[in-house]
């Protein structure tokens, strides 16, 4: 499997210094495909017109506007990708929040991975294209049975019940304590997207303040 993604998983957890102006760490990650363009969708996040035609360089960001989050953002194939480290998703903030512009319709596939840093648990939502969204708390599938899930399985992802057997308790914990590696390496994997490590720890990616909802 080609873990295009998974080092954002497995920088979780990670007290490691960012290089630069950019992220490392507590990356919540936004995918979007089959919009009319790449705005359309961080339009309906709630973002800024003259910002989004500026493409200002996260590292490069003035000062936060109230009540906004600071995000970076970029494409890879039919992807855009949407990263945020404030603690959760803006997509999945607003629309379990019941946000009209971020609901998702027919032929728009979404695929949210939110670490809900104070409102656990972390979940993977996805929205295939069906005008549905479904759920998964971190060491689950959708249920589904779709390309996803099984991507989720494949990457070791999909954990099973905590076993009764006191010796295998420890790798069990170990792998749910690092889980987030292998939920974004499945994530890339069924994606295809390949995000830049270097560029989203400096900040050379674009930069977009979302308003909190």
């Amino acid at each position: 499997m080609t873990d295009t993604i998974g080092w954002i998983g497995q920088h979780t957890n990670s007290d490691q210094a960012v290089p630069g102006r950019g992220m490392l760490s507590g990356i919540s990650l936004t995918l979007a495909r089959g919009f009319d363009s790449d705005d359309e969708f961080l339009i309906s996040l709630g973002a800024d017109l003259d910002e989004l035609a500026a493409r200002t360089p996260y590292q490069d960001r003035g000062p936060l506007p109230a009540d906004h989050h600071p995000a970076m953002y970029g494409t890879h194939g039919d992807w855009l990708y949407v990263l945020e480290n404030w603690g959760r998703a803006t997509w999945y903030t607003g629309y379990t929040g019941g946000v009209k512009s971020m609901r998702p319709y027919p032929d728009e596939e979404i695929i949210c991975i939110t670490l809900n840093e104070f409102s656990p648990p972390q979940m993977i939502v996805h929205a295939p294209g069906d005008g549905n969204a479904y759920r998964a708390e971190f060491t689950t599938d959708t249920g589904q049975g779709s390309a996803l899930d099984a991507a989720l399985q494949a990457a070791g992802a999909v954990l099973g019940p905590r076993p009764e057997d006191d010796a295998d308790i420890p790798a069990y914990e170990d792998r749910l304590v690092n889980i987030a590696g292998p939920v974004f390496a499945a994530v890339g994997a069924y994606t295809g997207v390949l995000i830049d490590q270097a560029a989203v720890t400096t900040g050379t990616l674009p930069y977009v303040a979302l308003p909190a909802v």
